[in-house]
């Protein structure tokens, strides 16, 4: 039987043997040890029996978005509905925090078109780039597709801002290779 719960401390090991193996492939950022424990309060995980079979976290960006990240089921039991429950019980959190929306980038769009989630262009998106992304090897030609789920359509949208450009800040010297 499949429970869902709050991720500890305790669970950092596999928690981090299942993303980073997902990493390996390039399909998902690695993460260290002290990145996870460091944001072990956002993670939920699955287990059946005494075994770890799927991991995802609820990054808050702002009162009202935040983040599906680190989302990993275990291959041997995809397609079970594993990653479906943890984004629902991930919601639920995002609901209950009275979240207007929640996001994600991926390479399995069809998963959370399931969900709910619509494709949207970056910009629609937090500034998460100027955080998260910098230390991503494929920050320069993302080829991830961004997700965006509306849980209070009454809300506002946010406005789409233009993301800086480091031509913008003229003090900073741009350095090219010739």
């Amino acid at each position: 039987m499949l429970e869902i719960r709050k991720a500890s401390l305790t669970d950092i090991p596999v928690i981090l043997d299942l993303i980073n193996a997902y990493a390996a492939k390039g399909v998902m950022l690695p993460r260290t040890e002290f990145e996870m424990a460091e944001n072990i309060r956002d993670f939920v995980v699955a287990f059946e029996a005494d075994r770890l079979v799927g991991c995802g976290a609820l990054h808050f960006y702002s009162a009202s978005s935040g983040e599906v990240r680190s989302l990993a089921v275990d291959p041997a039991v995809k397609t079970k509905g594993i990653g479906r429950a943890l984004v629902e019980t991930l919601e639920a959190e995002a609901r209950a925090q009275e979240l207007h929306s929640m996001f994600a980038f991926t390479y399995v769009a069809g998963f959370f078109e399931k969900l709910g989630f619509d494709e949207v262009d970056r910009g629609e998106l937090p500034l998460k780039a100027w955080k998260d992304c910098l230390r991503c090897p494929k920050f320069q030609a993302c080829d991830e597709i961004a997700m965006l789920k509306r849980l209070k359509p009454e809300a506002p949208h946010a406005p789409v801002v233009r993301l800086a450009q480091i031509t913008d800040f003229p003090q900073f010297p741009v350095i090219r290779k010739h």
